[in-house]
C-alpha cells in the first residue's frame, strides 16, 4: 500500500503527517494556520491524497517554521508513499484557471530535487497570512519529496486566487504523476532503471 506516516519533532514544531496515495482526497488538517489548512485540504482534494497534518508550532513567533515544517514533513510522507515509484506515470502538468488567475505546474517525481518559482503575489498578506510563504512550503515539500517542480503564474490580481490556484495545480500535477501507468505497472519510469 502506498502510505505512510511521518513524525517530525524540533525546538520550533512538533508533526505528524499521514498520507494514502490511492485515496479519495479526504483530508483531516489542523497547522493553528487558517489559510494554510485551506491550502492543505486542496491539495489534498486536488491531488485525490488521503491527509492528516497536526501540528503544533511556535505561532507566537510566526507562521514560518509551520508552514516550513509542514512542507518538509509532508515531502517525506509523500517520498515514502511512492516506495521506489515502480509502475507510475512519473510526470504531471496542469494549466489552472481560477477567476482571474491562471497558473501553470509541471512536475517530475524524478528524485532530482529543483524549484522554479515564478508567482509573484499582488498582497503581501492573505488576511494574517505572509504570502511569501507559499514558496516557502512549495521549496520545503520539492526538496523532501524528491521532485522537480515548476510553477508559474501566468495571470491573476488576487493573492487568495494566486495562492489557490498554485496549490490546486501542484495537486493535479501530482495526481497524474503519482497514477499507476496501466501499461507499465510493473516498471520504474526511467532508461536509469531507478528514481
Amino acid at each position: 500500500m502506498r502510505r505512510a506516516e511521518i513524525t517530525r519533532k524540533t525546538a520550533e514544531t512538533a508533526i505528524t503527517v499521514s498520507v494514502d496515495l490511492d485515496g479519495t482526497g479526504s483530508y483531516d488538517n489542523a497547522t493553528g494556520v487558517g489559510f494554510f489548512d485551506h491550502m492543505l485540504d486542496q491539495l489534498a482534494r486536488h491531488a485525490l491524497i488521503d491527509m492528516k497534518v497536526r501540528c503544533k508550532g511556535d505561532l507566537h513567533i510566526d507562521d514560518h517554521h509551520t508552514v516550513e515544517d509542514v512542507g518538509i514533513a509532508l515531502g517525506q510522507a509523500i517520498a515514502e508513499a511512492a516506495g521506489d515509484k515502480r509502475g507510475i506515470v512519473r510526470y504531471g502538468s496542469c494549466l489552472l484557471p481560477m477567476d482571474d488567475t491562471l497558473v501553470r505546474a509541471a512536475l517530475d517525481l524524478s528524485g532530482r530535487p529543483y524549484l522554479v518559482w515564478k508567482v509573484d503575489m499582488t498582497a503581501s498578506k492573505i488576511g494574517t497570512f505572509d504570502t511569501e510563504l507559499v514558496r516557502e512550503f512549495f521549496q520545503a515539500f520539492a526538496m523532501n519529496s524528491g521532485l522537480t517542480l515548476h510553477v508559474e503564474k501566468i495571470d491573476g490580481i488576487n493573492s487568495h486566487h494566486i495562492a489557490e490556484a498554485a496549490f490546486k495545480a501542484v495537486a493535479r500535477a501530482l495526481r497524474d504523476a503519482l497514477e499507476i501507468d496501466p501499461r507499465k505497472s510493473d516498471a520504474i519510469p526511467s532508461t536509469k532503471g531507478i528514481l
